[in-house]
């Protein structure tokens, strides 16, 4: 497997809690940010999705908190497709900041759903790998 994708954030003072550290929520807005970062360095933007009549989703996610984040932190947030069969795929990423400390892991499972048949498609890793002007950023 090569590098995961990764995407550069900064933590602003407004993502703080009372407590001083980053808000729970967001983590999951980093996260989201990531994943549409590397769809679109593939080659897939949202709209070309919409065209299509599909759209990824969100079907479970799980965070693990590891150390805090403060206003200011510099992070670097990952994003790895894992592919299996059936209709679902994982989502690995990690929130690490700037010395190398791992701040969040985050898994997900996801799916690419018909917008009209609201059901999930089989083989997503084909579907976005046809999509894709640079597949191998999913490592397919």
């Amino acid at each position: 497997m090569s590098e995961p994708f990764s995407v550069p954030v900064t933590v602003r003072g407004y993502e703080t809690d009372t407590q001083g550290h980053l808000n729970q929520s967001v983590y999951l807005n980093y996260a989201e940010h990531a994943r549409w970062s590397l769809l679109e360095a593939a080659g897939i933007r949202q709209a070309d999705l919409v065209a299509r009549g599909v759209g990824p989703v969100a079907l479970e996610t799980t965070i693990r908190f590891r150390r805090e984040l403060l206003a200011g932190d510099e992070v670097e947030v990952t994003c790895a497709f894992e592919w299996g069969e059936g209709k679902t795929f994982r989502i690995v990423q990690v929130i690490r900041k700037a010395d190398g400390t791992v701040a969040a892991e985050i898994e997900g499972v996801g799916g690419l759903m018909d917008l009209r048949e609201r059901r999930l498609l089989p083989e997503p890793g084909r579907r976005f790998k046809d999509l894709a002007t640079d597949p191998g950023l999913f490592d397919l």
